[in-house]
């Protein structure tokens, strides 16, 4: 019989297993894109109010701060979700954007 309290434990651990090479890809594609350098986004509008209102995102991965080529970020990444290295290399996707 498995005790209420083991049973959170046993999900959390099914939950970091592999993962298929597909789903691996798909994920490690954004981190990829991360590493290829700062992204971010500025938006402008006008509230119902008439004040204007402004919003400014800017993200800097680790990755691009250490200087990490993105498809060595990509490798790593897929090899550690699903123990095999990705189908095919980063920069011969077609839905590489970086």
């Amino acid at each position: 019989m498995i005790r209420l309290g083991v049973l959170p434990a046993l999900l959390a651990m099914a939950a970091c297993g592999p993962v298929t090479l597909a789903q691996a890809e798909r994920q490690c594609l954004a981190r990829a894109y991360d590493a290829s350098g700062p992204h971010g986004s500025v938006g402008v509008g006008v509230g119902g109010d008439g004040k204007a209102k402004a919003k400014v995102s800017l993200g800097i991965s680790s990755d691009y701060l250490m200087g990490r080529d993105p498809s060595a970020v990509y490798d790593q990444c897929v090899f550690q979700k699903s123990g095999q290295m990705p189908s095919q290399p980063l920069y011969a996707r077609t839905d590489w954007k970086g």
